[in-house]
C-alpha cells in the first residue's frame, strides 16, 4: 500500500484547539473573558466563592449539557430537565461535557454502592447462570424484586374466533425479603411518641410533626367514623385503636368529599421513611429518632434478600456473602472463577472492581448504602465508569477530586486525571489542593475576592506563572504551616473503650479535651467510624458533619442561621405590628410573586423562564411592609446588606440587636463577611455552604465539637481564617476534634490520633497518638512522612 509523504495543507479542523469564553456575566462573573486549551488538564484555582464553578459548572458545562439537550425531539425534551441558557455572550469550541461532582449520590435507602455502579446487576446474572440450586432469572436474586403470586381466568383463543376460558396461576420469584421488604431494618413505634392517650384527638393528643386537627387530618380522623374525636385514647376500644393506628387504606365520604383514611403507622412510613432519614427536615428527624427504632430484619439478618436467593451459593458463597465483601477481596474471588461460559461477564465485573481498587475505593463494600458514602467516595464512585471509556475529544469537569483524600493518595488522583488527558480529553479541573495544581497543562485563577469582590480573571497561564504572579493564590502555593512550638495541655479525656463499629479492630483510645485534636489516617482507614460512632452522640458533643445543606431558593443565610427571627422581632416591636409581616413566605410576601422576588413562566419543553417581579421589583415584600423602618432601613434593605455592614448596623444606634449581632459576629468569624444576608442558598459554593453550617453551629452550648474535613472547598489563603478560628474556639474553653487530611491542620494540632496502616480491613487501628513533632520525628506511619515532607523535615 503506497502513502505519500508530501507535507499536506492543514485541515481546517485543526485550528478549534481553544474552547473561548466572552461575556461570561453567571452569578458574581464580570463579564468574563477566558480561552481554555482543548486537550490539556486546566486547573480553576481561587478564594471560595470567586466564581470558580459559576465558570466551569454554571457556564462551560451548563451550556455542553444545554445543546446536548437540544439535539432531542422536542417530545423527548419534555422529560428533561430544561435548562436556561448561561448568562455569556459567546461560547465557541465546546465539547461534550461529562461532570463529575461532589453531589451526594441520591438519598434513596434501597441504593447502595452495587447498585449504584452497575456491580450488582452482573453479579445478579452471574448468579442465575451459576448459582446452586438455580432459583430463576437475575430477578430472583435482587432485593428491589417482591415475589409475585397470582391466580386467575385467562380466555385462550382456539381456531377462527373461539375461545376458551382457563384457570392459570403465575409466580414471579423476586429476591426482596418479604419482611422488612428489601430495607434490611425493621422498625418499631414508641406509641408514647405519637399520641398523648390521656387527650382525645380534638384536644390535639397526635404529637406527630404536621397532624394537626385543624386542618385535612383533623376533617379526615372527624369524619372517618372509626372512633369518637371526643373520647380519650387511653379508652379506645382494641377494635378503635386498631382502626387509628393499623387500618389499611380506606374509601370514606367526609362533607361530600371523597377521601383515602389510612392508619398512622402505615402513613408514618410511606411519608417519612420511604426517605432517607439524613434527608428529612430537622424537626421530622427529630420526631424518627424519638418514636422509631430500627432494628435488624431478623429474618434475613440484614443482607435484604429472601431465602431462596440467600440458598443459591456460588463456591459456598451466596450473593449476600459476594456483595458483603470488602471490593479488593471480591475482585480477587472473581478472578479465581474460571467459567468459559460467562467469560465475557466476568472480565466486565473483573474490570469494575479492579477500577474500585485504582481509585482507591477497594475498601468499600457492595453493599454500603450509597447515601452513606463521603462527598469525596460518592464522586469517586461516579468516576469509575469513566476509566475504562473509549470515549476520547470528551471535556471532563472536576469538583475537587482530592477531596476526602489523604496525600498518600492524591498522586494516585492525579495519575488517573493525567490518563484521562492523554486519552484526548479535555480536563477541566476546580482545585485548591498545590499537588494538583501542580499537574496542570494551563491554570485560570479567579478573584481577586469571594462573592462581588471577585469574579474577574486575576491570572491566565502556567503553573511557574502562577508562581510569579501577585495573586492570593500565587503568594500562598508555596505556603507550609510550621510545626507549633509549644502544644496546649489537656484538661481531660474522652474515653473509647472497645470501638468495632465498620472496619475498626476493638479501639481503646483517649481523646484529649481542651485541644486541638485531629484525627487523620488514609481514606477508609476508619476515621469517621471512630469518632461519629464513638464520641458523636454524648452529651455536649456537638458534630458538624460534611452533609450539604439543603435549601430551596427562598432559603438564604438569615433563614438559614436563624438571624431573621431577632431581625423580625426588632421590626415588629420598634413599629408595633406583628413579626409575620416581616417574612416573604409569609404575611409580607409579595402578593404577585408570592414572595420569591422573581416570576417563573413555563414554556413547555423550552427553559423556564425567569423575570424579576415587577410588583415589588424583587424585593419579595409588599410595598405597605417596606413603610416600616428599623434604624432608617426597610426589611428589603437589611436583607440586601452583607454580613459586615449588618454587623456593624445591628451593634450600636436605634438597630442595636444583641441577639442578630452575636450570629453575625460567627458568620463574620468563619470569613463569611461579604455574604448578603438574602443570597439564595442555592447560589453559594461548597467551602460558602461549609462554612455557614460551622458559623450556626458555634451557638450550641456544647462543649465539644467534632468538624468533618472542614477544609473541605476552601482556598490555602482561607485555611489560615479556619486554623484562627479552631484556636479561638479552643481558646475559649472547648475541646475540637477535627477529621482532616489536610497538612496544614495536621501541624497546627496540640494532638493527633492516626489510624491505619491501611484502609478497609488492613486499616481500623491505631497506628500513633502523640504531638505532630513527635509524629514527624517518628516517621513511621503514611502520615507522619507526608507531614514531614510538608513542613520541610
Amino acid at each position: 500500500m503506497a502513502t505519500e509523504t508530501g507535507a499536506s495543507a492543514p485541515y481546517a479542523a485543526d485550528s478549534h484547539d481553544l474552547i473561548r469564553v466572552q461575556g461570561a456575566r453567571e452569578n458574581n462573573l464580570k463579564d468574563v473573558d477566558v480561552e481554555i486549551p482543548k486537550r490539556r488538564l486546566t486547573v480553576f484555582t481561587g478564594v471560595s466563592g470567586s466564581g470558580k464553578s459559576s465558570l466551569v459548572f454554571g457556564t462551560i458545562a451548563a451550556e455542553s449539557q444545554r445543546l446536548i439537550n437540544e439535539t432531542y425531539s422536542a417530545f423527548l425534551q419534555g422529560f428533561m430537565p430544561s435548562l436556561s441558557r448561561p448568562e455569556v455572550d459567546l461560547l465557541d469550541g465546546l465539547t461534550t461535557a461529562i461532570i463529575v461532582d461532589q453531589e451526594r449520590m441520591g438519598a434513596n435507602p434501597r441504593s447502595t454502592v452495587g447498585t449504584a455502579t452497575d456491580a450488582n446487576a452482573m453479579l445478579r446474572i452471574l448468579f442465575s447462570r451459576l448459582g446452586d440450586p438455580h432459583i430463576g432469572s437475575p430477578n430472583a436474586y435482587s432485593f428491589n424484586v417482591p415475589s409475585v403470586k397470582a391466580s386467575g381466568a385467562i380466555t385462550v383463543e382456539r381456531g377462527a374466533g373461539k375461545t376458551k376460558t382457563e384457570k392459570a396461576t403465575f409466580t414471579r420469584l423476586g429476591g426482596m425479603c418479604p419482611r422488612c421488604e428489601g430495607m434490611g431494618s425493621v422498625t418499631d413505634f414508641d406509641l408514647t411518641a405519637l399520641y398523648d392517650d390521656n387527650l382525645s384527638l380534638n384536644e390535639g393528643a397526635l404529637t406527630i410533626p404536621g397532624y394537626s386537627m385543624d386542618g385535612w387530618y383533623g376533617r379526615i380522623y372527624r369524619g372517618c367514623g372509626f372512633f369518637d374525636p371526643d373520647k380519650p385514647i387511653s379508652r379506645y376500644t382494641k377494635r378503635e385503636l386498631h382502626d387509628l393506628l393499623h387500618k389499611e387504606p380506606t374509601k370514606i365520604k367526609v362533607d361530600g368529599i371523597n377521601l383515602t383514611y389510612e392508619g398512622l403507622i402505615p402513613k408514618i412510613q410511606k411519608s417519612f421513611l420511604s426517605k432517607d432519614v439524613d434527608a428529612l427536615q430537622p424537626h421530622i428527624r427529630a420526631f424518627v429518632d424519638r418514636a422509631i427504632t430500627f432494628t435488624t430484619c431478623p429474618e434475613c439478618a440484614g443482607t435484604r434478600l429472601g431465602k431462596e436467593a440467600r440458598s443459591s451459593k456460588i463456591k459456598g458463597r451466596n450473593i449476600a456473602d459476594v456483595c458483603a465483601m470488602q471490593i479488593s477481596d471480591l475482585a480477587d474471588w472473581i478472578r479465581d472463577l474460571d467459567e468459559p461460559s460467562v467469560a465475557p461477564l466476568l472480565a466486565g465485573l473483573q474490570h469494575l472492581l479492579d477500577s474500585f481498587a485504582e481509585i482507591g475505593l477497594g475498601y468499600l463494600s457492595l453493599d454500603r448504602p450509597s447515601g452513606t458514602l463521603s462527598g469525596g467516595e460518592a464522586q469517586r464512585t461516579k468516576m469509575i465508569r469513566h476509566l475504562g471509556s473509549a470515549l476520547t475529544d470528551v471535556t471532563y469537569v472536576f469538583d475537587e477530586p482530592t477531596i476526602g483524600l489523604h496525600p498518600h493518595d492524591i498522586q494516585r488522583m492525579n495519575d488517573l486525571l493525567l490518563r484521562l488527558r492523554d486519552k484526548g480529553n479535555t480536563v477541566l479541573v476546580v482545585e485548591h489542593k498545590p499537588e494538583t495544581i501542580a499537574i496542570a497543562d494551563h491554570v485560570v485563577d479567579l478573584g481577586p475576592g469571594a462573592g462581588t469582590n471577585g469574579g474577574t480573571v486575576c491570572f491566565e497561564g502556567t503553573v511557574d506563572g502562577l508562581r510569579r504572579s501577585d495573586t492570593v493564590t500565587g503568594r500562598h502555593l508555596d505556603d507550609r504551616a510550621t510545626l507549633k512550638k509549644t502544644v496546649r495541655t489537656p484538661t481531660g479525656k474522652l474515653e473509647i473503650r472497645g470501638a468495632a463499629t465498620h472496619n475498626l479492630r476493638d479501639v481503646d483510645v483517649d481523646i484529649p479535651t481542651g485541644v486541638l485534636c485531629v484525627v487523620t489516617g488514609v481514606a477508609g482507614s476508619g476515621k469517621s467510624s471512630l469518632i461519629h460512632g464513638s464520641v458523636a452522640g454524648r452529651d455536649g458533643v456537638i458534630s458538624i458533619d460534611q452533609g450539604a445543606i439543603r435549601g430551596s431558593r427562598r432559603s438564604n443565610p438569615a433563614t438559614y442561621t436563624g438571624l431573621l427571627d431577632p431581625i423580625r422581632k426588632a421590626f415588629a416591636k420598634t413599629n408595633g405590628v406583628k413579626p409575620a409581616l416581616f417574612s416573604a413566605n409569609s404575611e409580607g410576601a409579595c402578593p404577585t410573586c408570592n414572595g420569591a422576588g422573581v416570576i417563573y413562566t413555563d414554556l413547555g419543553v423550552m427553559a423556564t423562564v425567569e423575570s424579576t417581579c415587577e410588583e415589588c421589583e424583587g424585593k419579595r415584600f409588599q410595598a405597605s411592609v417596606l413603610e416600616y423602618t428599623l434604624g432608617g432601613r426597610n426589611i428589603a434593605e437589611v436583607l440586601a446588606m452583607s454580613v459586615t455592614e449588618a454587623e456593624e448596623f445591628f451593634g450600636t444606634g436605634d438597630a442595636r440587636t444583641p441577639a442578630a449581632h452575636s450570629i453575625l459576629d460567627r458568620l463574620a468569624d468563619v470569613g463569611l463577611g461579604y455574604l448578603s444576608l438574602g443570597q439564595p442558598l442555592t447560589t453559594l459554593s461548597g467551602g460558602e455552604r461549609q462554612r455557614l453550617k460551622l458559623a450556626t453551629h458555634m451557638g450550641g452550648k456544647g462543649g465539644t465539637y467534632i468538624l468533618d474535613e472542614p477544609t473541605t472547598g476552601l482556598h490555602l489563603a482561607d485555611v489560615e481564617q479556619l486554623l484562627g478560628l479552631l484556636d479561638r474556639l479552643v481558646d475559649s474553653g472547648k475541646s475540637v476534634i477535627v477529621i482532616e487530611h489536610h497538612q496544614a491542620v495536621m501541624a497546627h494540632a496540640d494532638w493527633i490520633v492516626d489510624l491505619g496502616p491501611g484502609a478497609g480491613h488492613d486499616g481500623g487501628r491505631i497506628v500513633f497518638e502523640g504531638t505532630p513533632a513527635d509524629l514527624v520525628a517518628a516517621r513511621t506511619t503514611l502520615t507522619g512522612q507526608h507531614l514531614a515532607a510538608y513542613v520541610g523535615r
